[in-house]
Order: C-alpha cells, then structure tokens, then sequence
C-alpha cells in the first residue's frame, strides 16, 4: 500500500463523510486528515477541521474535492495552493469532467474522477475510477479505495454518467424496489410495519447470499425457483414482455441523461 501522509478532503457531506467514515474504519490514521468544510460542526478525534482552505502549507499528497459541482468555479482558486506537481487529485464532483478539472488545477501529477455511494462507509460501495493517470497513480488511487468497497476502472471516461447511475443513484432505485415489495405486501394483507421488517430482511440477506456465491444473479433465481412452483409464477410475472428488464433500462437511461445534462452544463460555466 502506497504511503500517505497527508490527505486534504474540501467537502465532508454525506457522501464525503461516508468516504471519510469508511477510511478511518479501514485503519487509516486520523492524523492523515484534514477536513475543510465551513458547514461542518464537529469532526471525528484526531482529524483536523478547518473552515477555509490552508494557507502556506503547501500542496498535499493527496486532495479530495466533495462539495457541490456548482461551486467549483468559484472554489478552485483557494483550492490550488494545496495542489501540487506531486498531488493526486480526486473528484466526487457529479458532472465535472477531467478536463475541466485539469484547466483548474493544471499542476496535479494525477486527476481521478470517483464515483462511489454512500455504502463507502461500510466498505461495501461499488467505486467507478477514471482518470488522467499513470501506473503509480492509479496504484495510489487503488490502496485509497480498498478500504471503501470494490474499485472499477472503466475504459472511457464516457461511461461515468452510466456508471452514476448504475452505482451512485442505485441504492436509492434499491431502496424503492424494497419499498414496493413491502407494499404490495401490505396491500395483499399483512400489516405495513411487519412487511417492511420481512422485505427488508429478506433483501439483505439475499444480497449476501449474492455476493458470496460464484453464480450469477440470474442462475440464482433459476435455482431457488422450481418449474411450476411457487417462486417461478412470480418470476413469470416480472418476465412478461421483459417488463422488468425495460423498467430498468429506462430508469437508467432516464439518470444517465441527466447525468450527460449535468456534465454539459458544468462545462458551460467553466
């Protein structure tokens, strides 16, 4: 594991703060931290918290851009004292391109787009890794994100939209499907609170049954399913004209082109 010695982390939000949460869990020192975030109260022992960017410090090994996508324009000067020649630079900015990102800070050794969710915090998050990097820095970027989940480089720094919202707004798709599942529960006749408990239950450990077998998902549903039983009508039902496979290509398809939208107006301001 590549060393680090000092980490500058601009934006300590929800998804920020479930990086951070997921990086001192995985046993990175506190010490390494330094947060900047003028909305943020409090921060966990031994990370350091400022209200501005640092001054006369210097450029940091590693420096992490958390805050809203719109802010950039006006962040980005305060920010590049703290980036230098020998800087990885990450961005969980949603829209913002490498470069734009490499017009702002045109002295970072590396820049990487991130794209986690908030799951990071568990160490269980799928993370999309594109970036302007060479061997070491990707190496680098790897030992960051082996704490937080499973890291995938993707080929074509295109594809993030997708993969934004495949990874990052899939809890939230998940959640509703739970959602669902629990309601038509109740609309069927059991009480609303006890199928909420029994839907839930019933996805988590499914997911782990999922995660931990060497089947795909879809030899998993053929074998809990038996011909003419009663888990296959089920499955006959969301497979009627392909209804569930086109509810999701749409779902996707509909995150993917705002995400696209959100990319063409960052790169309109910059």
């Amino acid at each position: 594991m590549p060393m680090i010695m000092s980490i500058l982390q601009f934006g300590c939000g929800n998804m920020g703060g479930a990086m951070l949460k997921g990086w001192l869990a995985g046993g990175f020192a506190p010490q390494s931290f330094t947060i900047v975030d003028p909305y943020l109260e409090t921060a966990p022992a031994g990370v350091r918290l400022l209200g501005a960017a640092p001054e006369g410090e210097g450029a940091f090994e590693v420096v992490l851009l958390g805050f809203k996508p719109q802010q950039l324009p006006d962040a980005a000067r305060a920010i590049a004292p703290s980036i230098g020649p020998q800087t990885l630079l990450l961005s969980i900015l949603a829209g913002v391109d490498i470069a734009t990102l490499r017009s702002h800070f045109p002295l970072a050794r590396a820049i990487v787009r991130v794209m986690p969710n908030l799951a990071a915090a568990l160490g269980k998050s799928p993370i999309a890794l594109v970036g302007d990097a060479d061997e070491a820095a990707r190496a680098q970027s790897d030992a960051l994100m082996a704490p937080l989940g499973q890291a995938e480089w993707l080929s074509d720094e295109d594809q993030m939209d997708l993969v934004t919202a495949l990874a990052g707004s899939g809890p939230a798709f998940v959640y509703r499907f739970i959602d669902a599942l629990a309601q038509g529960a109740a609309e069927l006749g059991l009480p609303r609170d006890q199928a909420d408990r029994l839907a839930l239950s019933m996805v988590e450990g499914a997911a782990m049954l999922a995660a931990g077998s060497d089947h795909a998902p879809a030899e998993l549903a053929r074998r809990v399913a038996s011909p003419g039983g009663v888990t296959q009508v089920g499955i006959d039902v969301l497979d009627a004209d392909d209804r569930l496979v086109s509810l999701m290509t749409d779902t996707l398809r509909g995150a993917r082109d705002r995400s696209a939208e959100m990319t063409r107006q960052a790169q309109a301001k910059t």
